[in-house]
């Protein structure tokens, strides 16, 4: 009788799907040397952003790096943020059209990135500025989504925990 390791297919998914991932990373694909890349000039890009909060607001700090404000949408539903725009090629500006290209690893295309709040915010009260190719964004909790105090009441005929008398 043959006994098999429970997770055995598991495994070799996973190690499969690890050396694909180091091999993208070393070897490119396509010419580009980014894994997101499929080599066809559609990619799946990334929009590396920063999501922190404190007690009273959440905050969202997102590279865009080439875009001007008013490439970039933000919408916000059902705790889900969401920004996407389009980032123009350079292969497409003036100086880019007669060029010869040796070399073109600058992404450009349209992208969205979506990210659930694990609360809700005043979505009428957010704010976004844009500065240098990073877009802020400050989104107030909702108010009863911020922490709240509870008041802790005594008397009303209950003794407190532990001082009962003994018999």
């Amino acid at each position: 009788m043959v006994n098999q390791f429970p997770f055995g297919s598991d495994f070799v998914l996973l190690r499969d799907a690890m050396n694909q991932l180091l091999q993208d990373s070393f070897i490119p694909s396509g010419g580009s040397r980014f894994p997101w890349s499929t080599g066809s000039g559609s990619m799946a890009r990334p929009l590396p952003l920063d999501l922190y909060a404190t007690p009273e607001e959440a905050f969202v700090i997102a590279a865009v790096p080439g875009m001007n404000p008013e490439q970039l949408e933000i919408t916000y539903t059902d705790n889900t943020l969401t920004l996407s725009g389009s980032v123009p090629s350079a292969v497409d500006s003036e100086q880019g059209k007669n060029a010869t290209w040796y070399a073109h690893e600058l992404w450009s295309g349209q992208f969205q990135r979506t990210v659930t709040l694990p609360f809700e915010v005043d979505a009428s009260k957010a704010q976004a500025t844009f500065e240098h190719g990073i877009v802020r964004i400050t989104l107030p909790k909702a108010e009863w989504a911020k922490p709240q105090k509870i008041a802790i009441k005594a008397g009303g005929g209950q003794q407190a925990i532990g001082t009962g008398s003994r018999s």
